[in-house]
């Protein structure tokens, strides 16, 4: 039987999560895989041989995002690539799913921005997290305002990380910026403003390294719009992987523990009942190419957690606050 599919993907960077999005693609059903590309040629072959049996293997990006059998660019490269690969799928009419995060300056996001808004293509970032059931729900119910106004927001953070990435590019600072901050703190930061709507004010934070060559804990104080107080820490160095995000609003607490939805009232806890259907990426930017849905994370999304992660660095090098 001959293969219909209306969306042509290709993957650039085969690891981790260049199989995890190919898979998406695979088991949404309205796009498929075309073409793989990875410095290791071999890990491209593997996958393309894996997600699609007549998926070719490209050994330069730049004749990927070139080709005429691709309509769309799942980008899942270090940080520091994404700003050229952007550029020139956008350049050569091809819509864009990038991974976070975005680019490893203020200048290149804001450039890529800008090109993605005169492009006629779509674009859009990869924060998984917004798609997650329990970020729907407790966003829905935030924003709904019939807890009352937001009086704080934590958010705590651990993961067996520092012990996985001696000799990775997660251990290189000129790469992974922000360390286990910047390499998985970037979602929970995305988390704060897309689920408060709020904008980050004043920060203080300090860092640590640990033996590593990039900060592996950090502390974070900081003032959200309205005087809101947010308290976060990220401990990378932790011996098992929890998270606790909680928003403090005038009626309720409402809050995720690893992954479930929980409201608190008169000092009753209890887990909330109707929750958002869970999707992902991939589903959500075909929504999106299909105009089922407007841009669920658009670059601009990039601006608020690099800043986020800038006053960090300064604040915990200067030992002194920053104010955005």
């Amino acid at each position: 039987m001959k293969e219909t599919h209306s969306l042509r993907f290709g993957i650039i960077g085969c690891g981790r999560m260049g199989r995890l999005h190919a898979e998406r693609v695979v088991r949404d059903g309205r796009g498929c895989v075309a073409a793989c590309c990875d410095l290791d040629r071999s890990t491209a072959s593997r996958l393309a041989s894996e997600v699609r049996s007549t998926a070719r293997v490209a050994d330069l990006w730049e004749d990927l995002v070139k080709s005429d059998d691709v309509d769309a660019v799942i980008i899942c490269t270090p940080t520091t690539k994404h700003h050229d690969q952007i550029l020139a799928a956008l350049e050569h009419g091809k819509h864009v799913l990038c991974e976070k995060p975005l680019a490893d300056s203020r200048e290149k996001i804001e450039r890529l921005i800008a090109a993605a808004q005169q492009a006629p293509s779509k674009s859009m970032l990869a924060y998984q997290r917004r798609f997650w059931s329990s970020v729907r729900t407790l966003r829905r119910e935030v924003q709904s305002g019939e807890h009352g106004a937001i009086r704080a927001v934590t958010s705590h953070n651990t993961e067996h990380w520092q012990q996985t990435i001696a000799g990775t590019w997660r251990d290189d600072p000129a790469i992974n910026i922000g360390g286990f901050m910047g390499d998985a703190g970037s979602h929970k930061m995305d988390l704060i403003f897309h689920v408060t709507g709020l904008c980050l004010e004043e920060v203080y934070a300090r860092s640590r390294r640990c033996g590593s060559h990039v900060e592996v804990l950090t502390s974070v104080s900081a003032v959200l719009t309205g005087d809101v107080p947010l308290t976060m820490d990220f401990i990378g160095n932790a011996q098992h992987l929890g998270e606790v995000f909680s928003v403090h609003c005038e009626q309720a607490d409402l809050m995720i523990r690893d992954g479930q939805v929980w409201i608190a009232r008169d000092n009753r806890l209890e887990p909330v009942a109707k929750l958002e259907p869970e999707i992902d990426p991939v589903t959500g930017f075909i929504d999106y190419l299909e105009g089922r849905s407007e841009n669920p994370v658009p670059f601009t999304s990039a601006l608020s957690v690099f800043d986020f992660m800038s006053a960090v660095q300064a604040s915990a090098r200067e030992g002194e606050s920053v104010r955005l």
